[in-house]
């Protein structure tokens, strides 16, 4: 872990969802519903991934090998100046454990306290990608913008066989 710091540019990540869902692809609402990895189930936070493709990796950790019917992603633009924290296996050495208990504590603590909008946190699908935690109720995250622009996710059937 580290302070809080400043996004130097703007960065793109990308969050996949069922648009058709009973929650908008850009929402904290399924989050304030259920625990994960970084919070637990009442706060308002979006999981996203650093790359498109760890965010595919990560959808399809959830799927168990079946394709997932209607999804589409969205881009979300972190602009320049955004507080952020990274956390990384050397400062949160249990991240990764099964219950998720660590992760969960260091994250809600994190939201609870608003160090900052957003975490940028180790993927457990792919552990030398990274994904993005904002934070919703951070005063920042107005400055935050999701495209609102659902593209469909285009999978590769190899992926399933």
């Amino acid at each position: 872990m580290t302070s809080p710091r400043r996004l130097p540019d703007h960065r793109t990540v990308y969050r996949i969802g069922d648009p058709g869902g009973t929650y908008p692809v850009y929402s904290p609402e399924g989050a304030r519903l259920a625990s994960g990895r970084w919070h637990s189930a009442g706060a308002a936070v979006i999981y996203a991934a650093e790359h498109f493709s760890t965010a595919m990796l990560e959808q399809l950790a959830h799927w168990n090998g079946v394709l997932p019917p209607n999804q589409h992603y969205i881009e979300i633009v972190l602009p320049a100046g955004l507080s952020y924290e990274v956390v990384t296996p050397d400062s949160l050495p249990d991240w990764r454990q099964p219950n998720g208990n660590p992760a969960r504590q260091f994250g809600m603590g994190w939201y609870r306290d608003k160090r900052s909008a957003v975490l940028i946190v180790p993927s457990v699908a792919a552990p030398l990608e990274t994904n993005v935690v904002i934070n919703a109720t951070h005063p920042e995250f107005a400055r935050i913008r999701g495209d609102g622009l659902e593209k469909p996710v285009a999978w590769d059937d190899r992926l399933f066989r």
